[in-house]
C-alpha cells in the first residue's frame, strides 16, 4: 500500500521543522500516516534530509518533503534522496504546476534526469523505481495566493497533480485581509479552491497549524482528506505549556 493508495481517504500527518531524526521517531508514536519535511520554513536542507527521510520509512510511516522553491533541480535531488513525494509552495499558474508535475515525473510524462540514489537502491532497482515514480509518486501543490485562486480551474486541469493545501496565512495576505479567516471574501475562495478540487479529483489537504485537534477537525468534516495536525515544534512546546501550568496550578 502505498501513500497514493490512501489520499483519496482521510490521512493524517504533521509537520517536521527541527532537524534531528529523533523527532520523527518520537512522533511515530503517535501513529500519523505520513510526516512532511519542511525546507522551505526551517534550518534543514539536503544534508539533514537522507537521515529524517531513513527515520521516517522505518517507523512505517511515509516521507513528504516541502521544498522551499518550485526548482527542478531542487525536486529531483529529493526525490532521489527518497520522497515519496513533494509539496511544492506557491504554484499560481497552470506553467507552475507544469514544472512541479515534470521535475518530480521521468519521461515521457516529465523532464526529470536519471540519477542513482538511494530512491533508486543506487542502481540496483532504478528499473522497479521508474515504475514506482509513474504510478506512486506524489505532486501536491500549495494554494496560498489570489492568483492562484483566479487561474484554480486551469491549475487543477493540469494532468499529474494528485493533491493541494491551502496556505491560510498567505492566501488571506495576498487578499488584503491577513488572518481574517472568517470573513465571507476568505470563505468564498477556499470554496472556489475546494470545488475545483472535488470537480478535477484533487485531493483537497489543509494545514491545521494549532495544536488543538478541533480546528483540524473542522477542516476534515469540512470533506478535505489530508490533514495536516500542527508541527512538532508547536506539539512539544504546548504540550510542554499545557502539563507545567496543570503542575503548578495543582
Amino acid at each position: 500500500m502505498t501513500l497514493k493508495n490512501k489520499i483519496n481517504k482521510t490521512t493524517y500527518g504533521t509537520w517536521i521543522t527541527i532537524n534531528h531524526p529523533l523527532i520523527p521517531e518520537i512522533l511515530s508514536a503517535a501513529n500519523f500516516d505520513w510526516l512532511c519535511v519542511d525546507m522551505e520554513h526551517s534550518s534543514i536542507n539536503l544534508d539533514n534530509l537522507l537521515s529524517l527521510i531513513i527515520t521516517i520509512e522505518k517507523n512505517n510511516m511515509y516521507p513528504l518533503v516541502r521544498v522551499g522553491e518550485n526548482n527542478p533541480n531542487l525536486i529531483k535531488r529529493v526525490m532521489d534522496i527518497g520522497a515519496h513525494g513533494v509539496i511544492v509552495p506557491n504554484v499560481n499558474s497552470p506553467e507552475d504546476a507544469i514544472q512541479a508535475v515534470e521535475s518530480v515525473k521521468y519521461f515521457p510524462m516529465g523532464k526529470r534526469g536519471v540519477g542513482l540514489f538511494k530512491a533508486q537502491k543506487f542502481g540496483r532497482e532504478f528499473n522497479s523505481y521508474l515504475k514506482w515514480v509513474k504510478k506512486n509518486s506524489l505532486v501536491i501543490i500549495q494554494i496560498e495566493h489570489i492568483n492562484a485562486v483566479n487561474n484554480i480551474e486551469d491549475i487543477f486541469s493540469i494532468q499529474g497533480i494528485d493533491a493541494f493545501f491551502i496556505g491560510p496565512y498567505d492566501l488571506s495576505s495576498s487578499m488584503g485581509i491577513p488572518g481574517k479567516f472568517n470573513s465571507p471574501k476568505f470563505k468564498k475562495a477556499i470554496k472556489k479552491i475546494f470545488d475545483a478540487g472535488k470537480k478535477y479529483n484533487i485531493t483537497a489537504g489543509y494545514h491545521s497549524v494549532s495544536s488543538n485537534p478541533k480546528e483540524a477537525i473542522k477542516y476534515k468534516k469540512q470533506g478535505f482528506k489530508m490533514i495536516a495536525l500542527s508541527l512538532d515544534s508547536i506539539l512539544l512546546g504546548d504540550k510542554a505549556s499545557e502539563s507545567l501550568n496543570k503542575l503548578k496550578n495543582s
